[in-house]
């Protein structure tokens, strides 16, 4: 059954063609509406009984949720054109982001992958003062509640949570498993007139909770606190702070869900080989703490991971990838949005992502000031850090003249201003703006004054890999380029070999993560596919004559795919049977160091030994006059008649 999209013209504040987004969407659209959550609400509910519905207004969606509830109607999905469109300077021309935007609704999400999270309401209070004894009574109405001070109190005894004086030494864990670690510990001591006694102190006590509400003012327990399940910081001069995190804090006792937001794939990890160290981006950007070194691969705790997406958009092999939702479904959100766009007769479309923060910055800007010009196409992502450099060539790619990513706050301007950089430069051009800014009105004039560039004539269709994606746009970007230089921290790239110190040993081939580098079973060669490059740098860690560097590039010609010779030399025979082993210099090499040198080679025949193959030289020991496998003869085997014949009685 063909969707229906219910248009409504928000009491004729906003221009809404619905042939031309019928058009171009293939939507069944109704009759524009003027009042469909108002006056013509029953009119709503005759379209909502019919199902398969989506409303085109976001503000009343829990009035039409309601509403679907009330009449026992199929739930419908929603997607804001007024505000995102309708509403601004260019309203007049936003058809073909109407269109846009109706044709991503379509789309939907696919469903989210999560874990069960459990809270018995077991809170650590952790403060000092009154501020902290107000917060610990308020909780221990609704939860299990103990309070730490760094220094014994006077506490009144027979309070409704227990007090305990002592350090945090260390705290992990998430919420509903905190584990603490407390030096000095001490405990109140029950019984007794006067001032309460404590127990002597004691290093090292060991506990648990599920919340902890940290009111002590100094530094957090955790990095990127404000995104650390379960644990709520507040300044403890400030009041309103302090009722907010005691309100919050409340709230979490039951089972949750939390969204896995990241797909690990172990064996494609290139963080380490055989003890060396290689690509440690994943762990170097996570705000949280999250990702650790476990061996050749890195672990992630779902239960930290805060789902910033900063390790997928880094990761060069794609063994982290986003999976709230996964990337495909980003890339189809781009395709669709371009598209649509142009199907209604719109040219040049800019994008604009950003995240909860936008959301509201944009329905501000439309309701108060000037809105988003008609051109400017904005796209929600959960993760700002996750949308990366394959993400802004993707869009670039599929017809979008520019790509603008609004910044918040909390959003990671390192990763994103080094995935910029990286996307500008395979694109050949400065097509990637961040925008710093916290105005509505700003943000608005800034779009506005900004001049359009030009989109591709040929966009691509963004499937595969992140890698192959980011391939497929530079080709289409820069189709007379054949490679495109890259910044250092780039995961494409070519290495170079000093052909004069590499003694082709090979060891940076068996080590190699991603098997760029390549041998020659018949001959000593090394090889190379740069396609398959990562420029992780165990190459260059692990080659013991440090004749190995990288040389970040992407290229875009096939020569790319193909194993190419990066040094190599004649193999050396053996002077016994002829069989190839390996190359000239290197047998040279011994011959020069040993022969004549070595006690063990200091006559002809025993250098000679070096110039064989294993298995001639085992045997030419062998049969040597000074054979070291030689050994006294054997002796003969004893029986039951020579342990007789010695016996006396026998």
């Amino acid at each position: 059954m063909t969707k229906k999209l219910l248009l409504c013209d928000c009491l004729g504040s906003q221009r809404v063609e619905r042939d031309a987004i019928s058009a171009a969407t293939g939507l069944n659209c109704t009759k524009v509406m003027t009042h469909a959550c108002g006056k013509e609400l029953p009119r709503t509910a005759d379209h909502l009984a019919a199902g398969d519905l989506i409303i085109a207004c976001q503000q009343e969606s829990s009035l039409f949720i309601d509403l679907a509830e009330d009449t026992d109607a199929e739930m419908p999905a929603f997607v804001d054109l007024r505000d995102r469109a309708g509403w601004g300077d260019d309203g007049a021309d936003a058809t073909p982001k109407m269109a846009a935007l109706a044709a991503e609704a379509l789309l939907g999400a696919p469903p989210e992958r999560t874990i069960d999270i459990s809270s018995a309401g077991a809170c650590l209070v952790f403060g000092s003062g009154e501020i902290a004894i107000k917060a610990a009574t308020d909780l221990a109405a609704t939860l299990a509640v103990t309070l730490i001070v760094p220094r014994p109190e006077d506490i009144e005894p027979g309070g409704a949570f227990d007090v305990v004086c002592g350090e945090l030494r260390s705290v992990t864990g998430s919420l509903g498993q905190f584990a603490l670690r407390i030096d000095r510990f001490q405990q109140t001591i029950a019984g007794g007139r006067g001032a309460v006694s404590w127990t002597d102190p004691r290093d090292g006590a060991r506990s648990s909770c599920d919340i902890i509400l940290d009111l002590s003012g100094g530094t957090p327990l955790f990095p990127a606190p404000e995104k650390r399940d379960g644990y709520f910081r507040a300044d403890p001069d400030s009041q309103p702070a302090v009722a907010k995190a005691v309100l919050e804090a409340s709230h979490m006792t039951g089972t949750f869900e939390k969204p896995l937001y990241v797909r690990l794939e172990e064996p494609l990890c290139a963080h380490s080989r055989a003890e060396q160290a290689a690509c440690s981006k994943c762990l170097n950007s996570c705000p949280t703490g999250a990702i650790t070194s476990a061996g050749e691969h890195v672990a992630i705790d779902p239960m930290i991971c805060a789902g910033c997406g900063a390790c997928a958009a880094l990761c060069p092999s794609g063994a982290i990838s986003y999976d709230a939702p996964p990337v495909a479904t980003l890339f189809a959100r781009l395709n669709t949005l371009a598209s649509a766009f142009r199907k209604a007769g719109g040219r040049d479309p800019r994008l604009l992502v950003h995240d909860d923060f936008g959301d509201e910055m944009i329905s501000l800007a439309a309701r108060y000031g000037r809105g988003l010009p008609s051109d400017v196409i904005p796209l929600s992502v959960t993760a700002l850090a996750g949308f990366g450099h394959a993400e802004m060539l993707a869009a670039l790619a599929t017809g979008f003249a520019d790509v603008s990513v609004l910044l918040t706050r909390r959003s990671d301007r390192e990763v994103l201003a080094q995935e910029a950089a990286l996307a500008d430069a395979i694109a050949g051009a400065p097509r990637v703006k961040l925008i710093d800014v916290s105005d509505p009105d700003a943000l608005s004039d800034l779009l506005y004054d900004r001049t359009a560039s030009t989109s591709i004539a040929e966009p691509i269709l963004p499937l595969g890999t992140r890698r192959q994606v980011t391939r497929l746009a530079a080709k289409a970007l820069q189709p007379d380029e054949k490679i495109v230089p890259l910044p250092d921290t780039a995961p494409y790239g070519s290495i170079l070999v000093d052909q004069d110190a590499c003694t082709l040993c090979l060891s940076c081939v068996s080590l190699c993560p991603a098997g760029a580098l390549g041998d020659n079973p018949d001959k000593p060669q090394l090889r190379f596919q740069e396609d398959a490059c990562l420029q992780c740098g165990l190459c260059v860690n692990i080659c013991p004559e440090d004749a190995i560097a990288l040389a970040p590039q992407l290229n875009l010609t096939d020569a790319a795919f193909t194993q190419q010779v990066l040094n190599e030399e004649e193999p050396f025979a053996c002077i016994e049977c002829g069989s190839l082993f390996g190359s000239k210099s290197t047998v040279q090499r011994i011959i020069d160091k040993l022969a004549g040198k070595h006690s063990m080679f200091s006559n002809p025949d025993t250098a000679r030994l070096i110039q064989m193959c294993d298995n001639c030289r085992i045997q030419a020991q062998y049969h040597s006059e000074n054979n070291p496998f030689a050994s006294k003869e054997r002796p003969s085997v004893r029986t039951t008649d020579d342990y007789l014949n010695k016996r006396k009685d026998h």
